[in-house]
């Protein structure tokens, strides 16, 4: 009597072992790639910090040069100009102008339209720019506040005589707690970089600037009078 053949049934796939094996593969390319996209992340969102505090600024110093925003009040005396009409650089001096005070937190919440200073006068101009709605407060991640100042000689206070303008572009976040700010000297730049990689410092502005502001009324004499001429 014939036996019909015996048929031998291969099957193929993964044991449990290679599973394992796998699955501890990929974790490890994940571990070694999750820093990575993080940091890439973290750029990403620094940068766009930076790109809207540099729209912050331009716009107010568009406001400010148009009228539609009031000059801050927020004066340095800066004696540049002798009796020679010699000019001096005291402008060490007028970037090394005091931060803000964080006391008290941030609630900048009653601003009107075309003003949206949170307060503006002779020892302190803050301007908000609201980009997540109802005013700026510390307590946001989006808010940013620039802090402004103007230069002026000790016998001429007058907007119409042209000044210097300093700019500072801080994260309204920097104000919620008792850390006092950080701003640039004549010998560090602290303003944020644009690859954090993280939350970035709070604590450090995202812009620094300085400007000219002339005033339709400024004439030759009074360039003279803040900067000196021959």
């Amino acid at each position: 009597m014939n036996r019909a053949p015996r048929t031998t049934h291969h099957t193929s796939g993964f044991t449990i072992l290679e599973a394992l094996i796998a699955i501890a593969i990929l974790s490890i390319l994940m571990t070694a790639i999750a820093p990575v996209f993080v940091l890439a992340v973290g750029n990403r969102v620094q940068a766009r910090r930076i790109e809207l505090a540099t729209q912050a600024t331009k716009t107010y110093i568009d406001g400010i040069k148009a009228g539609t925003i009031e000059s801050p009040k927020h004066i340095v005396i800066l004696n540049e100009v002798d009796s020679n009409k010699n000019f001096n650089s005291q402008r060490e001096r007028f970037i090394a102008t005091v931060t803000p005070s964080t006391s008290g937190g941030l609630r900048c919440t009653n601003i009107a339209v075309g003003n949206s200073y949170c307060w503006n006068n002779s020892t302190s101009s803050l301007y908000c720019f609201d980009l997540d709605g109802g005013g700026c407060s510390s307590d946001s991640g989006q808010d940013l506040v620039i802090q402004a100042f103007r230069s002026a000689s000790a016998d001429a206070k007058s907007i119409d005589r042209g000044y210097l303008l300093g700019i500072r572009v801080y994260r309204a976040a920097g104000f919620g707690d008792l850390t006092p700010l950080v701003a640039s000297d004549s010998t560090t730049q602290r303003t944020q970089l644009s690859f954090s990689g993280g939350l970035g410092n709070f604590k450090a502005p995202l812009l620094e600037t300085t400007t000219e502001i002339a005033d339709n009324e400024s004439s030759i004499n009074d360039f003279c009078d803040r900067l000196g001429c021959e």
